[in-house]
């Protein structure tokens, strides 16, 4: 059971966004933004396989041109900050066609948004034949019957009566001014500002100090918008999403399925991917290394490796019967799987302390950086700031001439200074200007993510050996009745198989990064683990021991003999 994801965006204005440019990316067209008066023009870009517009009854026949649509959604957005649209971006299932692909967008978005007053902008895009997903653009607005844009917010007034405070909007207000309620305002009681009734306030002879009444911080929500922005939605679309695929999947007679949870909620042991993005695979084509898709790549091996070793254990559990054979098979199996966790945890330990240290070297670069690009900043200001007075200072006024000149000159030094060490700077980093800053801050935060990937996957494999070393504790009770000698000599003589095969394992998985010491380690950590000491010397032992008491037997068989 695949998951095929429903990633959720927002796209606010108070982040560079805009809604007319994240139309015209996703549906590869031209559209001129009146807001911000920049035409965005993606008719080049490529991959675009299909899109359309979906529009409620309500909503004005001429929306269906995208231009028409997305400039009316700027145009109701007045603030800075303005939350213009939400993306949702599907993955489609690459065992449907072009056709179907249609026909299950249309479906999904007629029956979860579009029946819901949204309006939906969908665009499908198929780049590389192996990605196939889709953009859906929806409105944020509820529309009202007439098909004009209804609140987001509503102004929300804390009104009193009676020593009871309630919020009320305008138009609630209007009746609840004639059953006794009022708005309160700020009256200056003392050297305290209190908000009060004006009945109240004005017996008393307070004066008023502001004209603003008492109103709720962000206002009371629209009930519609609400519900669309809550958490408890997002999940119901999602599983939507997986209700609609599947019935297509079904219907197409495929045996493929998905699910819109999380691993941990399926009770999955497998670690989930990361999120790659198009500039990972771009970069990986051109044969740079990704952190993203490297870490995807280990993941998945890791994962392959703990669906065998579980589907292994699991027969091999079920078989045992009580003979040595079947428990030394099993317990030299299990044996195996610490082996393969443990080097999974070093070689996390490895790769976090590479990521670690690249930080600890960058990080303080940066930041020296960000400190001279500010200080460069203030230096020039206040040179122009000086050379701005000076030329307005008359010649006759010798001494204050002279010293800001001395100033000036102090300050070109100074920043002169700044431009060698911003220069050097660059030339630590690799970077020819701001632009490649940019990219260095850019991957350590991908470095930073990485790093957090790293450490659940590390608690995770640490859990796994925690539970396979209570499966070993288990199949040693098992066996406390058996011969000590038989069972330890059938494991060794299975031991040297599965270590080859646990080196050919690794290896596969791991590539280029195996290690041949960590595997020894590996090894050895588990040998301690187990409370073991180094084997060749153990089976001596227990040899040593067998010959003393089988010496000892027959020496009383002869006393009894003589007797």
């Amino acid at each position: 059971m695949a998951i095929y994801h429903l990633e959720a965006k927002v796209i606010s204005r108070g982040v560079g966004r805009t809604a007319c440019g994240a139309a015209a990316y996703m549906s590869c067209s031209r559209i001129y933004n009146d807001y911000d008066g920049i035409q965005h023009d993606y008719t080049r870009k490529q991959g675009l396989v299909w899109e359309h517009i979906f529009l409620p009854s309500m909503a004005p026949a001429e929306w269906q041109d995208r231009e028409t649509l997305w400039n009316a959604v700027e145009k109701a957005e007045t603030s800075k900050d303005s939350r213009l649209a939400r993306e949702f971006i599907v993955a489609l299932p690459v065992e449907l066609g072009r056709d179907e692909w249609q026909m299950l967008l249309t479906k999904f978005i007629q029956e979860q948004f579009v029946s819901d007053g949204m309006c939906a902008d969908v665009a499908i895009h198929n780049t590389d034949g192996h990605n196939p997903h889709a953009h859906i653009m929806l409105t944020m607005r509820p529309l009202d019957e007439q098909g004009k844009w209804q609140y987001k917010t509503e102004k929300e007034y804390l009104c009193v009566k009676g020593g009871e405070e309630r919020g009320f909007t305008a138009a609630e207000f209007r009746t609840a001014q004639s059953d006794g309620w009022e708005k309160q305002y700020p009256y200056k009681v003392g050297k305290k500002k209190v908000y009060m009734a004006p009945s109240a306030a004005e017996a008393q002879g307070y004066v008023r100090v502001d004209k603003h009444p008492k109103s709720t911080r962000y206002g009371r929500q629209n009930p519609i918008t609400a519900r669309w922005n809550s958490e408890n939605q997002l999940v119901l679309w999602r599983a939507a999403w997986a209700d609609t695929v599947n019935a297509f999947l079904e219907r197409s007679g495929l045996e493929e399925r998905i699910d819109h949870r999380s691993h941990a909620e399926r009770e999955l042991d497998e670690q989930p991917t990361i999120h790659e993005g198009v500039a990972a695979r771009a970069l990986e084509k051109k044969g740079v290394v990704s952190d993203r898709c490297e870490l995807n790549l280990q993941i998945r091996a890791d994962n392959a490796l703990l669906r065998e070793l579980k589907s292994l254990v699991k027969q091999l559990m079920d078989a045992v019967k009580n003979t040595v054979p079947a428990i030394a098979e099993a317990m030299e199996t299990v044996r195996q799987k610490m082996t393969i966790f443990r080097y999974q945890l070093l070689h996390i330990g490895t790769e976090k302390e590479k990521l670690a240290y690249t930080l600890q070297i960058v990080k303080p670069d940066i930041k020296r950086y960000e400190n001279i690009v500010k200080q460069f900043k203030a230096k020039i200001k206040e040179r122009r700031t000086l050379l701005d007075e000076k030329r307005a200072t008359p010649a006759i006024q010798v001494f204050r001439y002279r010293e800001l000149a001395q100033k000036i000159a102090g300050l070109t030094e100074d920043i002169e200074k700044l431009k060698s060490e911003k220069a050097l700077l660059l030339n630590q980093l690799n970077c020819a200007d701001n632009h490649g800053i940019a990219e260095v801050k850019q991957r350590i935060a991908s470095m930073e993510n990485s790093l957090n990937k790293l450490d659940q996957q590390e608690i995770k494999c640490a859990s796994e050996l925690e539970s396979v070393l209570a499966q070993y504790t288990e199949l040693q009770q098992e066996a406390a009745d058996m011969d000590a000698l038989e069972l330890d000599t059938a494991c060794h003589a299975i031991r040297p198989d599965k270590e080859r095969e646990t080196a050919q394992r690794l290896q596969a998985a791991y590539v280029k990064k195996f290690d041949s010491r960590t595997l020894a380690q590996s090894r050895m950590d588990v040998a301690e683990m187990l409370n073991e000491t180094a084997e060749p010397v153990s089976i001596r032992q227990k040899l040593q021991q067998l010959q003393i008491q089988q010496t000892k037997q027959s020496h009383e068989k002869e006393l009894g003999q003589e007797r």
